[in-house]
């Protein structure tokens, strides 16, 4: 019998062969918003570790929804093509694909991280960033403009056409990205959506973007393929959003489509005190899993092959999702296949390096 990491799950029409994914993790090496050969050898290596499914990172729905000039895109058709190529060498590794559509809101117009905490000027191509209310991030940050309703309307069809490309260049999954403080996030959160209006104040109110992005995004994603949605479980800060309500969100989205929802925490604001440590956010996704009664996927400093196959044993999440281990270690299912007693499928060209009781490694 399978360790249950290594077990089957099924999302609608797809059955993933083990519990493990890649979640999303910007390279900021994009330009103009196209995919790259970094991008395809990066997300390359990993489908080749063993992994289920990967998560392209995050990849905005504007231009104006990016981080940083760096940010992968899919606001036009043009970007179509090199995110298809990428999907086409995953799939050819018997990996499913997924993609995060994401807005920065007030966290955009930014250099890319390798350039440090920078805004941009105007005559590097800065832009006006937006949000649900102008506060900015921190004083590094510009200061954003407030959406109006013509405003609202345009991200949540910026979103849908966003999902029909990516349905388009064969992705098998769609992420919504509602976390670490973009800007479906900021308009969850009471720390940064000062809003009066049907978009402010009560948490159906706080949530009324997003259900409409899940909505409109749902529309584009054939019924036979699953939606999922990426949230901030707490923003680790007193009055912020919390636990409760990411169990309130879970229940409110499951009904509209959203088929496991992504359980990260933090970003919102940059004084918020998290106490990493191993595993520290898997109890938001166990709580998230077991109160609103719909699948979740758990992040945050997994990197031990035991620690993931308990955190699916005791049902504190149906997934796992390896960040910066996969970094470190693109074989890393593979190698944990092997420490749990799991057969593994190694690429036919690296047998001559599985190990010496590997199956396949016999067969040479």
């Amino acid at each position: 019998m399978s360790q249950p990491l290594f077990s089957a799950f099924s999302l609608r029409s797809l059955t993933l062969p083990n519990r493990i994914g890649v979640p999303p993790m910007c390279q900021f090496s994009a330009t103009g918003g196209m995919a790259s050969d970094w991008h395809l050898v990066h997300l390359g290596a990993r489908a080749q570790g063993g992994a289920a499914f990967i998560v392209v990172e995050a990849t905005a729905v504007t231009p104006e929804g990016r981080i940083s000039p760096g940010d992968l895109g899919l606001w036009k058709d043009e970007q179509i093509a090199g995110l298809k190529r990428i999907v086409e060498f995953l799939h050819s590794q018997g990996v499913y694909a997924c993609i995060q559509l994401a807005h920065a809101g007030r966290k955009g117009s930014m250099a890319i991280p390798f350039a440090g905490e920078r805004l941009l000027t105007p005559d590097e191509g800065g832009w006006q960033t937006v949000a649900p209310s102008a506060v900015a991030f921190s004083d590094s940050y510009s200061t954003p403009k407030a959406l109006d309703q013509t405003g609202i309307d345009a991200v949540v069809a910026a979103f849908r056409q966003a999902a029909r490309r990516a349905v388009e260049a064969g992705f098998d999954m769609v992420e919504v990205h509602a976390a670490h403080g973009y800007l479906l996030h900021q308009f969850l959160s009471p720390l940064t959506n000062q809003r009066a209006d049907l978009y402010g104040g009560s948490l159906e109110n706080r949530a009324r973007l997003l259900m409409e992005v899940v909505d409109a995004t749902r529309a584009e994603v054939p019924a036979h393929l699953p939606l999922l949605v990426r949230i901030s479980a707490t923003d680790w800060v007193e009055n912020g959003w919390t636990a409760d309500d990411s169990v309130a969100l879970a229940r409110l989205l499951g009904p509209r489509g959203v088929d496991l929802f992504d359980v990260s925490t933090g970003g919102l604001v940059p004084y918020a005190q998290i106490p990493a440590a191993p595993g520290f956010q898997v109890q938001f996704a166990a709580r998230i899993r077991n109160e609103a009664h719909v699948p979740t996927a758990a992040v945050g400093l997994i990197t031990q092959a035991e620690q993931a196959n308990q955190i699916v044993s005791r049902g504190e999440a149906d997934l796992v999702l390896l960040g910066r281990e996969m970094l470190r270690d693109p074989y890393w299912p593979l190698h944990a296949a092997s420490q749990l007693g799991e057969p593994a499928s190694w690429p036919q060209q690296y047998l001559r390096a599985a190990p010496p009781n590997s199956p396949a490694r016999k067969a040479l």
